[in-house]
């Protein structure tokens, strides 16, 4: 054995007198690894995030949508289930978000159709329009 360190070598481990000794799972707890890179997790996590790309429509489509937009302008209390893209506001792409509602208005000059409630919905992002058969509390659709 080495004879530097024979006089400790079988000492008891000190213990301090005003400390209650750390118990194991504390004390492993300090070796834990941390996070060097902050923030890496939630760009990993964003970059894993599904977006849809937009549909483009062809005339006929939106000439459809256009005349269903109009028959819900001269409709009273009229509902429509309506599908819309909605971008992405952190990366390229979106999803197409569906709701059912009664016209409030359409505000040609941001062209935008608003539903009773408030939600606003930009015309040009509008991907479908059905209107509901039933005015009144079911939503089956035409």
């Amino acid at each position: 054995m080495n004879e530097k360190y024979s006089e400790i070598i079988n000492s008891p481990h000190p213990q301090s007198q005003k400390h209650e000794p750390m118990d194991k799972g504390n004390r492993a707890a300090q070796f834990a690894p941390y996070a060097a890179l902050s923030g890496y997790e939630d760009a990993v996590d964003e970059t894993a995030r599904l977006t849809d790309g937009r549909i483009e429509l062809d005339e006929y489509e939106k000439e459809r949508i256009n005349a269903t937009l109009t028959e819900l302008i001269y409709s009273q209390n009229a509902r429509a289930t309506i599908t819309y893209f909605r971008p992405d506001e952190r990366k390229n792409g979106g999803a197409y978000i569906t709701v059912t509602g009664e016209l409030y208005r359409i505000d040609e000059h941001t062209r935008s159709l608003t539903l009773v409630g408030g939600y606003s919905i930009p015309i040009d992002e509008i991907f479908d329009v059905k209107m509901c058969k039933n005015q009144t509390n079911s939503d089956e659709i035409v």
